[in-house]
């Protein structure tokens, strides 16, 4: 694989890491242990963590110090840039010359909390705080589960799969408020948004209760995944349009679907304990029609040790995983590519404008991994570019594709790059000391497949990068607030408080501005907030009531989609103790004017 040239990094910025002058204050307070999840999560007390996590008993240890004997992801490493001068002193240059990786599993992504046969690595809803350390960032995980209920376990039989998909067209029956006869409008005051409906849950669940995968909205249809059914309801009425059963676990599924609607699912390929992730489900989520199918290409007797991920760019979708991947056409499921030549394979992508993918290169060292990123070719799979950080230095996620801005981990540190179109550095984020970030990723379950893409949280346009600090807790309410972070420099431009006593969570980019969904709290009903690309007060575009802030609250791991002037809540988890409960839980709402 042909290598990128050098890059030279930015003069006194994110840079290479030097070696500082007296010790750094480390973040304000130590990390704290979140609250263990409840009954029905998969445990896996006493096990070790995966390839590029810390190897020390349970996912939440504490951060040792002092920061300033850490390397940071571009330190050790000799080349043009050693005995670069800064303001902390001599240290060996950024860049890592081309080396190889031991292709070792890497922990996060997908995969539904009900799998048995695999690890599982529980790693909740973590807050990161930055410490700068010369030109490098920092990072130490800390809990703030607060907000996150943990669901409880099942006690529910399985609905029984049928042999091939089925759809139902549905007959537009139910009154899109989960059966209730509660007018939920009734307390709405003047200028507040309308509960347009809720949803109840209608599927019948396994004990452990299921991941939701989704929601899409197409046109004027919603659409969510949910154990062996993927279901769309109108968006103005919240009732049923389609249903699709499954005939077995919906295992994973793309953070968006093709621009015409289509969208491939991962269907596991039995019900038993054994089964793999490994059958590809094409789905139109316009009718619920179900399209190909077709089982993934196994590249290796170990194939398929971790569950997939997806992502579709154009009218490609990817299927990664450890040490694998392989790429179909989503209109007719013919295989564009798979496994590449070479020492480095990708092993997760993000997708929507542009392909990305991160590799891993095989080395003689699985405690010293050599990760790349590159821009690939949707149709034939050549990289555009590759970019290769310093070793040890693993790609975790794409916050965003264009511009391509990528979160890096190792062990207990975090370091975020931007990159330019060509794929060379463009700069580094440092942070001011003392921040927390918080951005959130998804499913609080591990199983080695990754997925890069699909982060709220964050959001970015082209000479700006928004993220959301972790809520404070120390005043009467949590609150917290938006910083923006220049692409060029790295460094902070401006900070924008969330409303008195709110949370706010950037989106995604909304006409030049920043879209944000303020949570509920206390007494205040949430809603979607707009905020200028030069900072100020969030403007509230969909004000929801505050009559209704209890239940907005309830949805746990909740998914936030804003689309046409409408706000969606979905959960990101469904489970309860019983059948009855079951079948209350709400598990959707929809608001508008």
């Amino acid at each position: 694989m042909t290598q990128p040239p050098s890059q030279q990094p930015p003069q006194g910025g994110f840079g290479a890491p030097q070696e500082p002058q007296g010790t750094p204050q480390p973040p304000q307070g130590p990390p704290q242990t979140p609250p263990q999840p409840g009954y029905g999560y998969p445990q896996a007390p006493g096990q070790a963590p995966g390839h590029g996590y810390p190897q020390q008993p349970g996912p939440y240890a504490q951060q040792p110090g002092p920061y300033g004997q850490q390397p940071g992801p571009y330190g050790q490493q000799p080349g043009p840039y050693a005995q670069q001068p800064g303001p902390y002193g001599q240290q060996p240059g950024p860049y890592a010359q081309p080396q190889q990786y031991p292709g070792a599993p890497t922990p996060g992504g997908p995969g539904d909390g009900g799998a048995k046969r695999k690890p599982a690595i529980i790693i909740g809803a973590a807050a990161v705080a930055l410490l700068v350390i010369g030109g490098g960032v920092f990072f130490a995980m800390s809990g703030d589960d607060d907000k996150k209920k943990d669901p409880v376990a099942q006690q529910s039989k399985g609905a029984e799969p049928s042999g091939s998909p089925s759809v139902n067209e549905g007959d537009g029956n139910g009154d899109g408020n989960g059966g209730g006869d509660e007018d939920l409008n009734a307390g709405r005051k003047k200028g507040e948004a309308k509960v347009l409906w809720l949803q109840k849950n209608d599927v019948d669940l396994p004990r452990n209760g299921s991941d939701v995968r989704g929601p899409w909205v197409v046109g004027d249809t919603i659409v969510k995944g949910m154990y062996r059914t993927v279901s769309g309801y109108s968006v103005g009425d919240g009732k049923q349009k389609w249903t699709l059963k499954l005939p077995a676990d919906l295992c994973a599924a793309p953070a968006q679907a093709a621009a015409n609607g289509k969208i491939v699912i991962g269907v596991k390929n039995g019900t038993t304990d054994k089964a793999d992730c490994a059958d590809l489900q094409m789905i139109d989520l316009n009718t619920g029609k179900a399209g190909w199918k077709k089982s993934i290409k196994k590249n290796g007797t170990w194939d398929f040790l971790s569950d997939i991920s997806l992502a579709i760019s154009g009218d490609t979708v990817t299927v990664g995983r450890t040490g694998n991947s392989n790429a179909y056409r989503v209109s007719d499921g013919k295989e564009l590519f798979g496994k590449q030549s070479g020492n480095c394979q990708p092993f997760a992508f993000a997708g929507g404008p542009k392909l990305i993918a991160a590799a891993n290169c095989r080395t003689g060292d699985v405690d010293n991994p050599q990760h790349q990123i590159q821009e690939l070719d949707p149709v034939t799979g050549k990289p555009k570019w590759t970019y290769q950080p310093k070793r040890g230095w693993e790609i975790d996620k794409v916050y965003s594709v264009t511009p391509l801005v990528v979160s890096l981990k190792k062990e207990k540190e975090w370091s975020i790059l931007a990159l330019k179109e060509n794929g060379q550095l463009r700069t580094g984020i440092t942070s001011d000391k003392g921040d927390k970030f918080a951005p959130d990723c998804g499913s609080a379950f591990a199983i080695f497949g990754k997925s890069l893409d699909g982060c709220t949280g964050v959001a970015a346009d082209a000479n700006t990068f928004y993220m959301a600090t972790a809520p404070d807790s120390s005043g009467l309410a949590r609150t917290n607030k938006v910083v923006a972070f220049d692409l060029n420099t790295g460094k902070s431009k401006w900070k924008a408080a969330a409303p008195s006593e709110r949370v706010v969570k950037p989106l995604r980019m909304e006409g030049g501005d920043v879209l944000l969904y303020v949570e509920a709290g206390f007494n205040k009903g949430g809603g979607i907030a707009t905020l200028a690309p030069t900072g100020g007060t969030p403007k509230m575009l969909l004000q929801h009531p505050v009559s209704t802030s209890e239940i907005e609250s309830t949805f746990y791991n909740s998914k936030v989609v804003y689309a046409d002037g409408r706000s969606f809540i979905a959960s990101g988890r469904v489970s309860a103790r019983n059948d009855k409960e079951e079948l209350e839980t709400k598990t959707m709402m929809a608001f508008g004017n």
